[in-house]
């Protein structure tokens, strides 16, 4: 870019332009401007996002370290998704085989086998999927803005008409952009899963909607701590170490919490009566000093873990067989958290089929309550937008406070 361009934008009108080495227009200013009309901090306009977001995707297409994630990532998903397959079908091809109810009872349970497997296997490579996504996405952004800034490029787009905004929004697209080719790469595998059987379509389009969702958040996140430290190895950590916190985290914490809703104190237990002979009788109701853990009180500090978002938006199987598939476990699991202790406690077992009415009404009680997911999954995205926030806040110019040993240009 020579001199004369620079001197010429001084004061440029709406529609001038320059071309950037790689061929994206962008749109030159001295900022401030003399007559205080330059951008404000949060003014977005799609060109100069796309302007941004191009100019990123340029660097990161050229880059032969971005072809080489590309290749491993599809790699090791394509590994492990056989042998996750293969290990899950012939435990269950094994379990089903030959039970011998009958003519045709080997092929009725084979099909069953298959469905059943198709199922948890399903539910293991979306996890997988999603953990593997959590250790990828934040390399795509961490190191966005404060890496910008060591090289000097950072100062040269903040010297154009591009709002502090329009720069973080195309940087976040960029990389988002990016996160969602890795869940391309990955979509072959969970549908080849899928086509297994056992898994209706609903659960496979909001497991894919759902996990573009999160590798937007973690972008979001790891664009906010690329502008709030200076040195790109801090932001990486620090992105990974929120990106834990959401996943894995959340369920230690709910876990860690539970010495904090444990009480005792005297509750309704339904106990077993017995005959002097030691046969039972009956049942009856007393007031007995238990132990009891309230979940109740901290069930949502598991709602925004992305693993329960992901469970708990999926839509349950067709059929209760096999109902063990990890996101069905997650879902109910969470649900009873949310319904707390049963009262009056139950010790009084008359038969199987008593206490199958008792798991029924539990059950009952689960799919009564509403639906998780919604909660967590705006807790996710209004964390990513105040990143979002703080890396357009901390891009403001003039800057009054720079660390230490902050590139400026």
């Amino acid at each position: 870019m020579s001199d004369d361009s620079l001197t010429s934008a001084a004061a440029p009108g709406p529609d001038d332009a320059a071309h950037a080495p790689g061929g994206a227009s962008v749109l030159l200013a001295a900022r401030p401007l003399p007559d205080g009309t330059g951008p404000g901090t949060w003014q977005l306009g799609w060109t100069g996002v796309r302007t941004v977001a191009v100019l990123e995707l340029r660097q990161r297409i050229r880059s032969t370290r971005w072809t080489a994630v590309l290749a491993l990532w599809t790699g090791v998903l394509a590994l492990l998704t056989i042998l996750v397959r293969w290990a899950v079908h012939r435990i269950y091809d094994e379990s089903f085989e030959g039970e011998g109810l009958g003519p045709g009872a080997d092929e009725a349970a084979a099909r069953l086998a298959d469905q059943v497997a198709g199922r948890l296997t399903f539910g293991i490579i979306v996890f997988l999927v999603l953990s593997l996504a959590g250790l990828v996405s934040p390399a795509l952004s961490a190191t966005s803005i404060n890496g910008d800034r060591q090289a000097g490029v950072l100062a040269t787009l903040q010297t154009t008409l591009l709002s502090p905004a329009q720069i973080v929004v195309g940087k976040l697209l960029a990389a988002w952009v990016t996160g969602l080719a890795l869940l391309a790469a990955a979509v072959p595998f969970i549908g080849w899963i899928y086509l297994d059987g056992g898994t209706p379509f609903g659960r496979l389009a909001v497991v894919v909607v759902v996990l573009a969702l999160t590798i937007l958040v973690v972008c979001a996140i790891g664009l906010g701590w690329s502008a709030i430290t200076a040195r790109t190895s801090s932001s990486a950590v620090l992105t990974y170490l929120t990106v834990a916190f959401l996943g894995p985290g959340l369920p230690l914490l709910f876990a860690l919490s539970v010495p904090l809703v444990t009480e005792n104190k005297p509750v309704a237990v339904r106990q077993q009566l017995y005959t002097a002979e030691g046969a039972p009788t009956g049942c009856r109701v007393a007031q007995e000093e238990r132990t009891i853990t309230y979940t109740n009180r901290s069930w949502w500090l598991l709602a925004a873990s992305p693993y329960v978002v992901v469970a708990d938006a999926s839509p349950k199987p067709l059929t209760e067989n096999g109902s063990d598939d990890p996101m069905t476990l997650i879902r109910d699991s969470v649900r009873e958290a949310r319904l707390g202790p049963r009262f009056p406690l139950e010790e009084c077992y008359e038969s199987d089929q008593a206490q199958q009415r008792l798991d029924e009404q539990r059950r009952d009680q689960r799919e009564s309550l509403g639906v998780t997911w919604p909660y967590g999954l705006a807790a996710d995205l209004a964390l990513g937008g105040l990143f979002v926030a703080v890396a357009v806040r901390r891009l403001r110019t003039p800057t009054r406070r720079l660390p230490t040993g902050t590139r400026v240009a």
